[in-house]
């Protein structure tokens, strides 16, 4: 399927539309290249109204299974959606709606995914980094970073989208379908049925949705991208993709960036062109600028764009307009502020003050179970992954270990009571802990034995932007890719032979 869906992506980054898609989405090999990505997938296992889970199908005969699947996709009718109300974060009362659709359902949405996602990402803007291939929150932050600290980009608009994937207009998401280049009826028939399939909830009640995007479902995340896709592509025609300027040569860096500092330049002189830059994380964005005024005119703007286009409604008491040399900015679970230092505004981020609450109460609910384990290998080894995990995502803040510092004298009176920890003065085994903090001091706390995570020793570790080369759909980008991950193209192929 990898020489198709590069082909997909070749055709729509030149502009050109595909039709009779749905010849390759109903394929053998596509059909099965999902029933892989779904069962290495753990919600797998999560049933939804009709009780069953991927294990009905793992037994069964490969041709039956497919023939299944394309009868299917035939006079597809989706079965209802089941409706489970889980915390917004750990430990909060606030929910967030998940539909949770059938296994069927889920593999046939995989099934359209895997062909929509190359369309989809050759159209999609490089400032968008949620919910898609090789892209995580670590290079949305460092974007951020670059373009406050190198650029100027000192005032920051927050806008807040009122209950985004609930309000979703289908008939503006289909146009939107039909817009970048998917031009297959019956496929666009089939996720208009999917859009508006019943939702079962807890109580037995039904619902027949008329707008939204049901958080859980496969499409959801690409569904909601396409949606933002046009706010991305509108922001970044105000001025960072401005029609080239053919007389200004480009230049490229190592990374296959192309510089455009020349043609910026020029726009400068010869426009009256406000320069602005999005930054957004599924329906999480930033919108940035370098003064006031125009801070204040994108603002009302955009939420006059949003309800026009896109008919969304704005959180107007989340939204705000933030000098970051004045106040600080939350993004992702940091809080970022611009300090000045030596004549030049310099980045100074933390955890935010939400996330830190919930960092300290996940931990604190950690040590409870671990106080009354039946299984204390597993509950252990649960506490040093979230510390861990903690680590490895919020250490891009710049002063994370005093907030870790902070955190762990929070949690050090909870551990003292209830786990009584003491000294441990043989760290001769070199495990995964000896591996991750090295042979530090703070890593002597143990508990019967069981060495524990120090959640207070944590370095800060400079974000790493995108590399413009790496792309999951041209051959080129998959080398940097597998060079990246260590993998021996000759052993692994020998594997395969053998």
């Amino acid at each position: 399927m990898q020489g198709i869906f590069d082909e997909f992506y070749r055709i729509s980054a030149n502009g050109s539309k595909l039709n009779n898609l749905m010849e390759v989405i109903t394929s053998r090999e596509n059909i099965l290249l999902a029933f892989r990505n779904i069962k290495k997938n753990k919600g797998s296992t999560t049933a939804g109204v009709d009780g069953k889970t991927i294990a009905e199908f793992k037994n069964m005969n490969i041709d039956e299974f497919v023939s299944m699947i394309q009868k299917s996709f035939s006079n597809y009718t989706p079965k209802a959606v089941k409706r489970v109300d889980i915390p917004k974060h750990p430990g909060s009362n606030k929910t967030r709606p998940l539909g949770i659709p059938c296994i069927k359902d889920r593999i046939i949405q995989q099934c359209i995914f895997q062909v929509l996602e190359p369309i989809c990402e050759a159209k999609f803007s490089d400032n968008s980094y949620g919910f898609r291939p090789n892209r995580s929150t670590e290079h949305a932050i460092a974007s951020l970073y670059r373009k406050a600290q190198v650029y100027g980009f000192h005032y920051c608009v927050d806008i807040d989208i009122k209950g985004f994937f609930d309000n979703v207009n289908h008939a503006k998401l289909l146009k939107q379908i039909w817009s970048i280049g998917i031009r297959d009826k019956q496929l666009i028939s089939i996720i208009s049925k999917m859009l508006k399939a019943k939702i079962v909830h807890k109580n037995g009640s039904k619902e027949y949705p008329s707008k939204g995007t049901p958080q859980g479902g496969i499409l959801s995340p690409l569904l909601s991208n396409i949606v933002l896709n046009e706010l991305d592509q509108w922001i970044d025609s105000q001025w960072q993709k401005f029609p080239d300027l053919k007389e200004v040569k480009c230049q490229y860096n190592k990374k296959g960036t192309k510089i455009r500092s020349s043609e910026f330049r020029k726009l400068r002189k010869s426009t009256s062109l406000k320069e602005i830059n999005i930054i957004r994380y599924a329906d999480d964005f930033k919108i940035l600028c370098k003064d006031y005024e125009t801070a204040y005119k994108m603002d009302l703007a955009v939420k006059d764009w949003l309800k026009e286009r896109l008919k969304l409604d704005v959180n107007p008491h989340k939204s705000k307009i933030t000098n970051m040399r004045k106040k600080s900015t939350d993004f992702l679970g940091f809080r970022i502020k611009l300090n000045l230092k030596k004549g030049k505004f310099v980045i100074k981020s933390n955890i935010s003050k939400k996330a830190k609450a919930n960092i300290i109460r996940m931990l604190k609910e950690q040590i409870k179970v671990m106080q009354r384990s039946t299984l204390p290998n597993k509950d252990f080894g649960n506490y040093n992954a979230k510390v861990i995990g903690f680590h490895n995502y919020y250490n891009k803040a710049t002063h994370i270990s005093i907030d870790m510092g902070q955190v762990a004298f929070s949690i050090k009176r909870t551990l003292a009571n209830r786990l009584k920890p003491k000294k441990c003065l043989d760290l001769s085994k070199k495990n995964f802990l000896m591996k991750q903090y090295g042979d530090s001091e703070q890593l002597r706390t143990a508990v019967g034995g069981r060495i524990i995570a120090p959640i207070g020793y944590c370095k800060h570790k400079h974000p790493l932007a995108k590399d413009a080369r790496i792309n999951k759909y041209t051959q080129s980008g998959r080398e940097i890719i597998h060079k990246g991950l260590g993998i021996n193209k000759y052993i692994l192929s020998f594997l395969i032979k053998t």
